[in-house]
């Protein structure tokens, strides 16, 4: 971090990076605070966090463009790059460190490459990542030919207009990335119970309770009443459907081991139904309280993994050919994203392999200026 000339603000290295379907500032671990609470000062204040338009900060307005990434060189000795993800809110002053996110994953290696972290290895460079959120594995793969990071291909993904390089991750060990296991509860299906916050009647929903990648509960659209292709702004309009999911979203927490939710951007809710624009599975996601115009990355896994797994809310509904190797097209707002999931035919249920293509480019590099209080020097007294 340096200062600025005549000036009490302070500037703090940073490259502005598109990572799938998210965007938002990556930072060198070394450029940041080490302590906790001044990190996420800094973050707050980059993003222009809380504040609805995010006016004064790099933010977007919206969950998906009010994300952070912190990336470093591996000293475990397990991957050669450790990746922070950093969550934050447009309306809020919070710093979610716990979840992960794929989208974001996937700007991990252009950014280490662009940041001299790691040295392009030929046509094409690979490197494993540690994620320091949940302590998952992956292998990120990207073209660069002639050792040169290539951004510009054929590769297509909903939600981000045109064609770019891929982007592969293969991910090594997603199940029970924050709960203790991919069934946290040990069933494929359970049944939420809880107070209509509406009517104040009992309601009973049945859910599949899963984190395959992402804490996520699945539950059927015509069981809430709803058809599950409603638009995103139909949906988030939907108050009294948005007061029964978080009334759900809290006992699923509760069920799932992860205590009390209310503060946290996990699990996500998703509304599944029949697939009807030729694809696995529909799904409508809400990540907590605001419906996703997509889908995340490690959401789309999770609820890949549901569609193959027998015995799931999805059971009946989606289509799935035979294994072991599933490509499996979820159905969200904007399109289709496909994960590619494998099973091992002598355990039913049992998922060995998950991986997936995005694309993902550096849209700026320089330095974000925060006020001086965010983080002193040494010599400040403010």
């Amino acid at each position: 971090m340096t200062p600025c000339l005549a000036s009490d603000l302070r500037a703090v290295p940073c490259t502005l990076m598109r990572g799938g379907t998210s965007r938002g500032p990556f930072f060198l671990a070394s450029d940041l605070p080490e302590n906790i609470a001044a990190r996420n000062r800094v973050l707050l204040a980059a993003m222009g966090s809380p504040d609805p338009r995010q006016i004064d900060g790099l933010g977007g307005a919206h969950p998906l463009t009010s994300k952070a990434g912190i990336v470093a060189r591996d000293v475990s000795g397990r991957a050669d790059l450790e990746f922070t993800f950093a969550q934050l809110q447009p309306n809020a002053d919070t710093v979610d460190t716990t979840p992960n996110c794929g989208n974001m994953l996937a700007a991990v290696l252009p950014f280490a490459i662009e940041r001299g972290l790691i040295a392009p290895q030929g046509d094409v460079t690979r490197a494993r990542v540690l994620t320091r959120n949940t302590g998952m594995l992956c292998d990120i793969t990207m073209q660069t030919p002639a050792r040169v990071p290539q951004f510009s291909g054929h590769a297509r993904i909903d939600g981000v207009p045109g064609t770019a390089a891929p982007i592969v991750i293969d991910f090594l060990d997603t199940a029970g990335s924050v709960c203790a296991a991919m069934l946290p509860t040990g069933k494929t299906m359970d049944t939420l119970s809880t107070i209509d916050p509406v009517s104040g009647a009992p309601i009973s929903i049945a859910a599949t309770l899963i984190d395959n990648g992402m804490p996520m509960v699945l539950m059927r659209a015509e069981d809430l009443s709803r058809t599950g292709y409603e638009s995103v702004a139909a949906l988030n309009g939907d108050v009294e459907l948005k007061q029964r999911i978080e009334a759900l979203r809290l006992t699923a927490g509760r069920l799932m081991g992860l205590d009390d939710v209310a503060d946290k951007s996990y699990p996500k809710m998703c509304l599944i139904a029949p697939p009807r624009q030729g694809g696995s599975i529909a799904t409508r996601c809400f990540i907590p309280r605001v419906c996703h115009d997509a889908i995340g990355v490690l959401a789309a896994i999770t609820v890949g993994t549901a569609c193959v797994l027998p015995g799931t809310v999805v059971d009946g509904i989606a289509r799935v050919g035979e294994g072991p190797i599933h490509p499996i097209s979820v159905e969200h707002p904007s399109g289709e994203f496909t994960v590619e999931l494998e099973t091992d035919p002598a355990s039913p249920g049992s998922i060995v392999r998950s991986a997936l293509i995005r694309t993902a480019r550096p849209v700026m590099r320089g330095e974000v200026l925060i006020p001086a209080s965010a983080w002193p020097l040494p010599h400040d007294h403010s």
